[in-house]
């Protein structure tokens, strides 16, 4: 049996050898399975190439596919995915903070439990900084809400899936792409581990908090119509009140003879008026490029090169 064990990396130059290490040692520990390392350089910055080429001379176990250039984390797993010829592939990042020493219990839980995929959660965000904990929360009670896939709070891209799993994953070749929710959407029998928040082994974090939020914000147009269908209610919400408004004006003035004066209160209703619109308008232009992204066919990523046979 052979696990294929991906990662992805973007300048981690500093952290790849305490990884490498830290596997190196997992691996004695899972006995007689055999262990592939796929590396996906997401077009680094660094020496993340040249550790990796040196890494692959060193042991045959090592793979590495190096993007032309950044395409991003998404990317670079569905990257790995393709590449792994393993009969379970699982994923994790570079940084240790999925930790290695998970695996395992998690190898147990997919052979011998009956389990199709192992994932994990974190259940404290120790760390981070308390704005980000609060829209991370937000985010997942919103998917959930308005969202039919299953998203756990603190859920990490790190798991393990056996072959079927990936399959279902590999079938799916939509451009944006977004896995926390497409883990969710294939279904299959999922087991949860929970741990702690571990931190960054080295180097510096390349989520900030704009990156985040655009990534919640593709992932919820991505799983979700709910958007739609909120600008629909804004705007049938805004028109009833027009309407009433209107009404309220014409009776004032045919029963009382009394103009309704405040050029004030007509800019600040005309004003928020336009930022309805112009949100509804925004929301609408979320869905409309992410089909015209779509529809051009583009490749998901280009390989600059590697030592991955058949990629």
């Amino acid at each position: 049996m052979t696990i294929s064990i991906i990662i992805p990396c973007f300048n981690e130059e500093e952290a790849l050898p305490f990884f490498y290490n830290e596997i190196d040692r997992v691996a004695a520990e899972l006995r007689e399975e055999m262990l592939e390392l796929i590396f996906i350089d997401d077009g680094s910055k660094d020496n993340t190439l040249e550790i990796l080429k040196n890494l692959a001379r060193q042991d045959n176990r090592v793979k590495y596919i190096s993007f032309s250039r950044n395409f991003g984390k998404e990317a670079a797993i569905y990257a790995g995915l393709r590449a792994a010829k393993g009969e379970y592939a699982a994923l994790m990042d570079a940084d240790l903070q999925d930790p290695p020493s998970l695996l395992p219990e998690m190898y147990k839980a997919v052979t011998q439990e009956g389990y199709d995929s192992v994932a994990t959660r974190r259940v404290t965000r120790k760390g981070e900084p308390p704005i980000r904990s609060f829209f991370a929360r937000l985010f997942y009670r919103i998917m959930n809400r308005f969202s039919k896939t299953d998203l756990v709070d603190g859920a990490r891209d790190y798991r393990l899936m056996n072959r079927k799993f990936i399959e279902a994953l590999l079938s799916m070749q939509e451009y944006n792409r977004f896995s926390k929710g497409l883990f969710g959407w294939v279904g299959f029998k999922t087991k949860w581990i929970e741990f702690e928040n571990v931190e960054r082994i080295a180097g510096e974090t390349k989520w900030s908090f704009i990156k985040l939020l655009i990534y919640a914000i593709e992932g919820i147009v991505a799983f979700s119509t709910a958007p739609l269908v909120f600008a629909t209610l804004i705007g049938l919400v805004c028109c009833l009140f027009a309407f009433g408004s209107t009404a309220f004006i014409v009776m004032r003035k045919l029963l009382f003879d009394d103009p309704i004066q405040g050029w004030a209160s007509t800019i600040s209703i005309s004003l928020f008026l336009g930022g309805v619109q112009l949100l509804c308008i925004g929301i609408l232009g979320q869905y409309l490029a992410k089909t015209y992204l779509e529809t051009k066919k583009r490749p998901i990523f280009i390989i600059g090169e590697s030592n991955v046979e058949g990629m």
